[in-house]
Order: C-alpha cells, then sequence, then structure tokens
C-alpha cells in the first residue's frame, strides 16, 4: 500500500478497500502480453505511443512521398544506391534467360519430340526478346527491360507493365511491352474515392478483386500535368482473359493495392548516414588545406602579395567571406585575427561507427554487411556464409520476377506464336491444361559467386555422382550454361584433340587431396 493510500484509508477505510481490490484485479488482467510487449505500465514502454491503421492509412496514404524519398537516396546516398544496383545485378544479371520444359508426358511425346519442340520456341522467343521491337518505345530489349521494371520495382514501390500488339516491320510479332512509372497510377483528377473502389488508381470490384488501373497519359510532376486525362485499363480481357497489364509488387499486408519501395525501412539511417558521411569528408578536407591568413592595416594599400590581388580571392557578393583552398592566402582586416581550429580529421572512429549502422541496414535489406559493402575480409567459411545468405534473397527475388513478369510474357508471346502459325502446338486453345503444359518454363540467370572454384565444382561433382542433383542443374548453377550444348561441342573438341594428337584432358580425384593426370595415357 502507498502513500496515497494510507491516507484514503486513515479517512475512508471502505475507498481504501475498493481501491485496492480494483488494483489486485487489474494485476490479474495484466497477463500474457499486457504484462510485456502490450503492457502500459512499465515505465521502458509508457513513452511508446503508436497508432495503427489498416492498409489505407499506414500504406496508400503514404506512398507518393515513400517513393520521392526512395528516388532522392538512389540518385544521392551511395549505399543506397549500391545495395539496389546490387540486387539488380545478382537478381537479372544480363538478363533471366528462357529454357522451356514443356509436359511432354501429358502431351503424348516423347523426350526427343520435346527437345525439338523446345529448340524451336526458345529461338523463337530469342527472335522476339533480343530485338528492341518488343520494346514500344524501340530502346531496350527484353533483358534490358527486364534490369528497368526490377529496378523501378525496387525503387519506387511497384511498376506497370501494359502488353499492346503494334504492327512493325521486319518482324511477324506485334506483341510489346510498355513500361509505366508507379505515379502515372492514379485516381482521375487525382480526386479521393469516397467508396474507396479506386484507391491510388487502382479500383476493385465489391470482393475486393483488383479489375482495372487508372493511368495518367502524364507523370504528376510533369510540366504537361495541367493538360493530364485518365485512361482506364482492364487488368484482363473479359473474353480471352488475356492480362492486359502487370502490377509488379511485393505485398506486405492484406488489402494493400500498392507497393513500398525497399529502401522504406532504412529511410532514416540511411539519410542520416550520407549526411555523417558528407560531413566528415568536408571536415576532412578542410583539414587537409592549408591555408595562410595575412592582417593588415591599410587592405587598400596592401597592393599584391607574391602577385596574387587580395581582392580577387573575395567572394564578391559577400564581402565577409573568407576563401580556404590548397596553398591559399586570405587578407583580414585591420583588427581581425584567425584562432587556430584543428578539426581531428580523419575520424579514427568513423570506420566503426559506419560499419555498424551499414549491418543493421544491412539486416533489414537482407544483404549481409559484407556483401552490401563488397568487404570480404573475414575467413573462407564467414564470407561463404554471407554470400550463401545473400544468394537466399537474390534467388526468391528471381523467382518472384520470373512469375510474375517473364513467365505472363513468354505465355502472351507464345499466345500470338501458335495463333500466328509459327509454332505448332495442337490443342493449345482448346484445354487450359494443355495450354499450361506448352508453357511451361524455366527462367536461369546470373550464377552465385564462387570463392574457392575448385571446392565448388568438387561438391557439385559429389552431388551428381550421389544423385542430389543433375549436370544439367550444376552446369546452370555453376556457370549459367547450357549441359547439352556444352556436352555436344565438348565431343567436336575432344574428336579436334584426338585427330590432332594432343592427350586426353586432366581427371581430378576428388575422393582424395592427390589429383591424376592422364597427360601420358596413349590416345586412340
Amino acid at each position: 500500500m502507498n502513500m496515497l493510500d494510507k491516507a484514503i484509508s486513515l479517512i475512508s477505510p471502505a475507498r481504501a478497500l475498493k481501491r485496492t481490490q480494483a488494483r489486485i484485479h487489474l494485476n490479474i488482467l495484466n497477463q500474457g502480453y499486457g504484462n510485456h510487449g502490450a503492457s502500459v505500465e512499465k515505465k521502458s514502454l509508457k513513452g511508446w505511443s503508436i497508432a495503427s491503421g489498416s492498409a489505407l492509412e499506414d500504406i496508400e496514404q503514404n506512398v507518393d512521398v515513400l517513393r520521392k524519398r526512395s528516388r532522392d537516396l538512389f540518385m544521392g546516398a551511395p549505399i543506397a544506391t549500391g545495395a539496389l544496383r546490387s540486387t539488380v545485378t545478382n537478381v537479372v544479371g544480363q538478363g533471366l534467360k528462357l529454357n522451356s520444359r514443356i509436359d511432354y508426358e501429358y502431351l503424348n511425346m516423347t523426350p526427343e519430340e520435346a527437345d525439338a519442340w523446345e529448340t524451336i520456341t526458345e529461338r523463337e522467343f530469342a527472335f522476339w526478346a533480343e530485338s528492341v521491337n518488343c520494346d514500344i518505345t524501340r530502346m531496350n530489349n527484353f533483358n534490358e527491360l527486364q534490369q528497368l521494371v526490377f529496378l523501378s520495382q525496387l525503387m519506387s514501390g511497384d511498376v506497370f507493365v501494359t502488353l499492346p500488339m503494334v504492327e512493325r516491320i521486319n518482324t511477324p510479332y506485334e506483341l510489346c511491352l510498355q513500361i509505366i512509372e508507379a505515379d502515372r497510377i492514379c485516381n482521375p483528377q487525382n480526386l479521393f474515392s469516397l467508396d474507396q473502389k479506386i484507391v491510388n488508381g487502382v479500383e476493385i470490384d465489391f470482393k475486393g478483386e483488383v479489375v482495372a488501373y487508372h493511368v495518367a497519359h502524364y507523370h504528376s510532376s510533369s510540366s504537361m500535368s495541367g493538360q493530364n486525362k485518365w485512361e482506364r485499363i482492364e487488368k484482363s480481357g473479359k473474353k480471352t482473359g488475356r492480362p492486359n497489364i502487370l502490377h509488379l509488387m511485393e505485398m506486405e499486408r492484406p488489402e494493400q493495392r500498392r507497393g513500398v519501395p525497399i529502401l522504406a525501412p532504412v529511410f532514416e539511417s540511411l539519410k542520416q548516414l550520407a549526411r555523417y558521411s558528407e560531413a566528415e569528408l568536408m571536415a576532412a578536407v578542410i583539414s587537409g588545406m592549408y591555408t595562410i591568413f595575412v592582417t593588415s592595416k591599410a587592405p587598400e594599400n596592401s597592393g599584391d602579395f607574391d602577385g596574387i590581388n587580395p581582392a580577387e580571392l573575395l567572394d564578391p557578393e559577400d564581402e565577409g567571406a573568407v576563401e580556404i583552398g590548397n596553398g591559399l592566402v586570405n587578407y583580414l582586416n585591420e583588427g581581425e585575427s584567425i584562432q587556430d581550429s584543428n578539426p581531428g580529421r580523419p575520424n579514427a572512429a568513423f570506420d566503426g561507427f559506419v560499419t555498424s549502422v551499414c549491418r543493421q541496414i544491412g539486416a533489414a535489406l537482407e544483404i549481409p554487411y559484407e556483401v552490401l559493402m563488397k568487404h570480404f575480409t573475414s575467413s573462407y567459411s564467414a564470407s561463404r556464409g554471407a554470400l550463401l545468405e545473400a544468394w537466399k534473397m537474390y534467388k526468391r527475388r528471381r523467382d518472384w520476377l520470373a512469375n510474375d513478369f517473364c513467365q505472363p510474357v513468354y505465355e502472351a508471346f507464345l499466345t500470338e506464336a501458335v495463333a500466328r502459325g509459327r509454332i505448332y502446338a495442337p490443342g493449345f486453345f482448346d484445354d487450359p491444361l494443355i495450354r499450361k503444359a506448352y508453357c511451361g518454363a524455366e527462367w536461369n540467370g546470373p550464377t552465385q559467386g564462387q570463392l574457392d572454384p575448385k571446392k565448388e565444382v568438387e561438391a557439385a561433382i559429389l552431388r551428381v555422382e550421389a544423385g542430389f542433383s543433375t549436370r544439367t542443374r550444376e552446369t546452370t548453377e555453376l556457370t549459367g550454361g547450357d549441359f547439352f550444348a556444352n556436352h555436344t561441342l565438348r565431343v567436336m573438341e575432344e574428336e579436334a584433340r584426338r585427330t590432332a594428337g594432343f592427350a586426353a584432358p586432366v581427371n581430378i580425384n576428388i575422393n582424395s587431396d592427390n589429383t591424376k593426370s592422364n597427360d601420358d595415357e596413349s590416345t586412340d
């Protein structure tokens, strides 16, 4: 019983009893999370005032500011720029490559027939994808569009792609891709929808299904925005179900309609770190400059100093400005003096502090510090662990890009190719299951970095020999190549070597530390 309760008990014992009973009852109710993370009584949590709303209040009403800040960091904060570009390089690289994998058993095809069909289809797709005709602006091929789409999604939170049909010379295909920046998807006239059926340009029906997008002709910050008009694009065709527009975003909450930039959780850390780095850099530059200050009783009659006119060293727009520079001389007025200032730069604690902050940023972005900063100074095991951890994130995002962008585009291409008779696919338009069987594909990108190629190759050989993997998979993951293409070429190479009288290649015995050379073996 505290002092207040004691005082009340002397005046009104009944009131004091009620207060004691209420406190006991409160302690009973204050259990579970109420006694820990949800407690409002603990001093450490009492000042933690929070408010949480739906995805509309927490996300949709803030995406405009988030996009602007994300782009500003990308343009002016080196760590933010490196994080996004590094992710694009490792996820997309030079572009995800199509590897057609049809369900030949369901299609009643032999493996040989399936391989021949896949080869023809990959050749046709490469013809379309490697040309700028696949881009509505005729500026990028499909691989470059992948890079643009993925970078825009990371930076802005989401990006949109339409699939118009445009007839062009020297190509049998009309399918084109038009990349639309996130800002152009907005409410008509930028007006708020009272029934919330249209939020940030995304329209839903009574079930909550996205049915259409409202696209402005101009960016909201464009000089042409005064003449803006909006076009309503249905998500898919009503008769064919063909997608008219692709919305690439990663959701973090149910009922969310627009994406959040990947850097959003670390905006403050990145901005403050950029400011700190700029301040330290400026301090180091100033500290590295040696400047002479000369006090003169009559500046106007001082004349030149070593051929330098003092008046030329001052800012004509600011009479009180003092210039600094490498070996610069500044003249001071009568009565003025300079007090030495030693900024103590470079700061010995700078690197340690930046490292600590970057570790937190890397953890939020799923990029280990070593990978984020390209700084591998630890042991082989630690560096490999960092690469493997980062690779999990890269593979997840690659699967996302393949599923949400590459595969829908490929299916739209294949539909046109079959309709035009350039690819023979019986039953393609008759049964959705048959169409799905024909559309099976893998999308291969850049391979994982190797710290010790010899160990990686030995591990791959062991997996293949033990039956845990295949030569095709290991070839793709190690080099990004094609095993069957390599095999065909190697047959030709080895035949040429034997014909020329060269010895057989060196074989590595992975079961021991020794290697065995076959250089002395006779040729056939």
